[in-house]
């Protein structure tokens, strides 16, 4: 059986596929069009990089750090990268370190009373695993593809332009999946 046919097709695809993203780029790679702060909200459908998106769903804070921001670029790029490049900043846990993300932009602070549809109140140390009823969730929707649990942590999740990258908080259940 000869593959050559078909290893010319795919690398014509792919070669015009790279030129096409190349020249919808308008900054270079990994440059972040704007940063997340509260409210802020990157356009969605002029994103051609990697769409970064923070939501503290039903958390109530000051400092809110939700919002969106695109990472242009046509290179994939690691997400804690991209997470770094919009300006995230994210606290692991002392036990399992980045692979577990307890706060992001340092929120929940540590004095913040998380209270649990039980009436019980739970403070942050982000010493182990967060709490089950408040917790960061780590969301990746593919280009053209459905919000899904990232199957991999921040430091071997790579990310490819038209991809979506969501930390979402989740309090008593709720949100339960990103916005869409």
């Amino acid at each position: 059986m000869n593959s050559t046919p078909r290893f010319v097709a795919t690398a014509a695809a792919a070669a015009t596929l790279l030129i096409a993203l190349v020249g919808c780029a308008t900054t270079p790679a990994g440059e972040p069009t704007g940063s997340i702060s509260a409210g802020a909200s990157a356009d969605v459908a002029e994103c051609t990089g990697v769409l970064i998106v923070v939501e503290t769903g039903d958390l109530s804070v000051d400092d809110d750090p939700s919002g969106s921001t695109c990472i242009d670029g046509v290179d994939p790029i690691a997400a804690s990268d991209a997470l770094a490049q919009a300006g995230v900043r994210i606290e692991g846990t002392a036990e399992y370190g980045d692979q577990v993300v307890c706060r992001v932009n340092g929120v929940p602070a540590e004095d913040l009373a998380l209270t649990a549809d039980d009436g019980s109140e739970h403070f942050e140390t982000c010493t182990s695993m967060p709490a089950a009823f408040a917790y960061w969730s780590l969301w990746l929707r593919p280009a053209g593809g459905e919000w899904a649990y990232a199957q991999e942590g921040l430091s071997t999740l790579q990310l490819q332009p038209g991809d979506n990258l969501e930390l979402l908080f989740t309090l008593n259940g709720e949100p339960a999946t990103p916005s869409p």
